[in-house]
């Protein structure tokens, strides 16, 4: 059976909410691509559009929106997703899989484009240890 962890972001409050897909849901979305648009409304958020934007699978290799096909390939990287260089010109060969979703990834990253009749924080309460969103206090002088 297929489970996925899904994080969708919303852009207009910056928050990211977790979403677990199995069976059906998850099935439905295996053979997406990453920039894929889908409806979300088989994931519990009615009227809401969201868009792939990355993924990864069980050992945290990360996925590639412009390798097509499904796998895992290594690549010569100089930078970019999946390799971050140290150095000036620095290159190295790492693992990076496809952009195409395989029952082999465990996270989908994934932006609302479409918003439904309810808002996000409505669908999803507050987790008990959640920090509150505050608004940045002016201090009263420097010494």
């Amino acid at each position: 059976m297929v489970e996925f962890k899904i994080v969708v972001s919303d852009p207009k409050t910056g928050r990211a909410f977790n979403v677990d897909a199995s069976g059906g849901a998850a099935g439905s979305i295996v053979g997406k691509r990453i920039g894929d648009e889908f409806d979300a409304g088989m994931l519990g958020l009615a009227g809401y559009k969201i868009l792939i934007t990355g993924a990864s699978d069980r050992t945290g290799t990360t996925a590639k929106k412009g390798l097509p096909g499904a796998g895992r390939k290594k690549l010569l990287l100089s930078g970019g997703i999946g390799f971050h260089p140290k150095m000036d010109g620095e290159r190295r060969r790492k693992m990076i899989r496809s952009n195409e979703i395989t029952q082999d990834f465990v996270q989908i990253n994934a932006r609302v484009t479409a918003y439904g009749e309810k808002p996000l924080d409505e669908l999803f309460p507050k987790v008990a240890g959640e920090k509150k969103a505050e608004k940045p206090t002016a201090k009263a002088g420097k010494r």
